[in-house]
């Protein structure tokens, strides 16, 4: 069975990812929680990423690190497991703007950092922040209207499209976002995931809290 490596709950975005991913198209794994609030952390990362980053997805003597990286390498291995959408186009499109995700919003990262554990609340935000926000919004918006018939995610169906943005719509939840009426509704379809929950549920079980990041 496949293991898939990743860190505490409330704080791992990119862990998320994956995980969720898995979870909700019914890939089997092998959960293994590195606790980054124990010591030695450095070590402990090193011995099972080459990188000292997580997620990481060990399937046999396949190693694989960097959330996108896993994405695609389950694309390969599970072709029909419904990992991207389909039909070309929008398949070309979901795959561009969790590209984006996954390399931009640089601003929103370091503002709006993520912890699954927070009660709803503003913070003052940059116009870098705001540009952030609305772009991510149109993201939303667009692939809702031209993919979204089927289903209430962006491409109507769950897809690894939603998996990368699911950290996201845990930001916007945790720091009280307003967006339109069409991204709010897509926020509560993935809030309302099994594996969402799930994930969550279990960040509130976990000892270890951050001071740093729990004080913003």
């Amino acid at each position: 069975m496949m293991k898939l490596f990743v860190s505490n709950k409330a704080y791992s975005p990119w862990p998320l990812r994956v995980w969720l991913l898995m979870r909700e198209l019914g890939l089997e794994f092998e959960e293994h929680v590195v606790d980054l609030g124990a010591p030695g952390k450095a070590e402990r990362l090193k011995a099972v990423s080459p990188s000292g980053r997580l997620p990481v997805l060990v399937d046999g003597e396949a190693v694989v690190w960097d959330s996108m990286s896993i994405i695609e390498y389950l694309q390969e291995r599970f072709p029909e497991a419904g990992i991207w959408p389909r039909e070309r186009p929008a398949r070309a499109y979901a795959r561009s703007v969790a590209a984006e995700m996954h390399s931009g919003f640089q601003a929103l990262r370091s503002r709006l950092v993520m912890n699954t554990r927070r009660q709803p609340k503003p913070v003052e935000m940059s116009p870098q922040v705001l540009a952030d926000i609305d772009r991510i919004t149109s993201i939303w918006t667009g692939a809702r209207e031209r993919f979204g018939a089927g289903g209430p995610f962006l491409f109507g169906r769950f897809s690894a499209a939603d998996a990368v943005y699911a950290p996201v719509v845990d930001r916007f939840r945790g720091y009280g976002i307003s967006v339109p009426e069409e991204c709010r509704r897509y926020m509560d379809a993935v809030q309302m995931l099994p594996g969402y929950r799930a994930w969550v549920e279990d960040s509130f079980r976990d000892p270890w809290h951050n001071p740093a990041t729990d004080g913003l």
